[in-house]
C-alpha cells in the first residue's frame, strides 16, 4: 500500500483482494491455476518486506493449484520453515523460487537441490516444483538479467531438481 498504511489496514486490503480474485477465478480449475506472490523485483534492501508467516493464511485461500514463492530471495529465503507449521492444502503445489532473478550470480545447483530438499522435508516432494523467484524480465526490452544468464539459470535450476529427486 502506498503511502504506507498500518499492516491491519494492509491484511484487509490484501484480503479484500484474495476475494475479488477468487470471484474472477470462479469457473476455472484450479490446477489451471498459478498464483505469484511477489515482495517486488526493485534493487532495494526489501527492509519492509512483509514477512510470509504474516500473510501465509491468505496467500493459501486464493484457489490457485499451485503457489509461487520467492524463496531464493536472501531477504526471504528462511521463510521456508514458515512450511514446518504451516500445512500446505491437500492437491496444491508450492513453486520455491530456487534461483534469483536479481543477481547475475548463478546459483550452484547441490545450493539449488539443497533449497528444494528443504521445502519437500516440509510438504512432500510430490507437492514441490522448483521455480524461480520472479521472471527474468518484464518485457523483451527489460530485463533483468542477459538471457546467456538466465538460461544458465535454469540450466542449474534443472540440476538442482535432478539432485534433490535423486536424494
Amino acid at each position: 500500500m502506498v503511502p504506507p498504511a498500518s499492516f491491519e489496514d494492509y491484511f484487509k486490503w490484501l484480503e479484500r483482494h484474495v476475494e475479488i480474485l477468487n470471484h474472477a477465478l470462479e469457473g476455472t480449475s484450479e490446477d489451471r491455476i498459478r498464483y505469484h506472490v511477489c515482495w517486488g523485483s526493485w534493487p532495494g534492501p526489501h527492509t519492509t518486506d512483509v514477512p510470509l508467516r504474516k500473510i501465509v493464511d491468505l496467500i493459501l485461500k486464493v484457489n490457485a493449484g499451485a503457489y509461487l514463492l520467492e524463496a531464493a530471495n536472501p531477504r526471504h529465503e528462511h521463510e521456508w520453515k514458515v512450511w514446518q507449521e504451516v500445512k500446505l492444502p491437500p492437491g496444491r503445489i508450492l513453486v520455491p523460487g530456487v534461483v534469483s532473478h536479481g543477481t547475475n550470480v548463478v546459483e550452484h545447483p547441490e545450493l539449488i537441490a539443497e533449497r528444494l530438499m528443504r521445502f519437500a522435508s516440509c510438504v512432500g516432494r510430490e507437492n514441490v516444483i522448483a521455480g524461480t523467484d520472479c521472471g527474468f524480465a518484464q518485457e523483451e526490452i527489460n530485463r533483468r538479467v542477459h538471457p546467456s544468464i538466465m538460461w544458465a539459470k535454469l540450466e542449474a535450476m534443472a540440476e538442482g531438481a535432478r539432485i534433490a529427486s535423486r536424494a
